[in-house]
C-alpha cells in the first residue's frame, strides 16, 4: 500500500517555477520565454480499507519575455488581458452605477 501523501509529494514537484516559466527558444536570433499563470490542488485521503487521491491543475498564458539586442521586454497575452479586464470593467461599471444612483437620492 503506497503512502498517497509521498506519491502527491512526487507529482507536485514537478510544478513551480517549470510550470510558470516556459523553456526559451531562440528564433531568428530572438530569444522567447513563454509566462503562464499556474494553479494546482491535490488531495488524498484513507479511510475503512479505502484509500484515493487525485489533483488537477489551471494553466492561462499571460505572455512573454522577449530578448533581443535592445534589450529584454515583457508583451503580454492580450486575449488574456481582455478575459480578465471584461469582468473587472462589468463590475467596476456596476458599482459606479449604485454609488451614482445612491447619491442622487
Amino acid at each position: 500500500m503506497p503512502n498517497i501523501a509521498l506519491e502527491l509529494g512526487k507529482q507536485a514537484a514537478t510544478f513551480g517555477v517549470k510550470s510558470a516559466y516556459g523553456e526559451t527558444q531562440d528564433v531568428d536570433g530572438v530569444s522567447i520565454t513563454p509566462v503562464a499563470f499556474t494553479y494546482s490542488g491535490f488531495g488524498g485521503g484513507s479511510g475503512d480499507g479505502a484509500e484515493g487521491g487525485g489533483g488537477g491543475g489551471v494553466s492561462v498564458p499571460v505572455g512573454v519575455y522577449v530578448r533581443r539586442e535592445e534589450g529584454l521586454r515583457f508583451e503580454p497575452n492580450i486575449v488574456t488581458l481582455l478575459v480578465v479586464a471584461v469582468p473587472f470593467i462589468w463590475v467596476t461599471g456596476r458599482a459606479l452605477s449604485r454609488i451614482i444612483r445612491a447619491l442622487k437620492k
